[in-house]
């Protein structure tokens, strides 16, 4: 493996310390890690712009993860619309369960992505 960027939806910002959001697109933050080899090498917590829109989300979500060159994003519930958004983007989606802790959910893709 490579070096790749996963993006979770997240709480707070807590970063590894932080707990999956119930959501994905409306998540109040993201939380980045990029990891090279297997190992974290950098963690970073962005607000999510899109969090208090009604309508909209997902292509502004996509959008920004996809800027940041995310491969991978986890969360709890992904719409229709926003999955089929980043699949488009040819960015993967793992779903977690929602309150998981944000350094389990990495070891969990690491794991999957060797």
């Amino acid at each position: 493996m490579s070096k790749i960027t996963i993006a979770i939806a997240t709480k707070g910002s807590k970063g590894l310390k932080d707990e999956v959001s119930e959501v994905f697109g409306r998540a109040p933050t993201f939380t980045l890690v990029t990891v090279e080899d297997g190992v974290i090498k950098n963690t970073k917590v962005i607000e999510n712009p899109a969090a208090p829109y009604e309508f909209g989300v997902g292509p502004i979500v996509v959008k920004m993860l996809s800027d940041k060159r995310v491969k991978v994003v986890a969360g709890a519930e992904f719409g229709v619309g926003i999955s089929t958004l980043l699949k488009d983007k040819d960015i993967r989606i793992v779903k977690v369960k929602p309150e998981m802790n944000v350094c389990d959910v990495v070891d969990t893709i690491i794991k999957q992505v060797k």
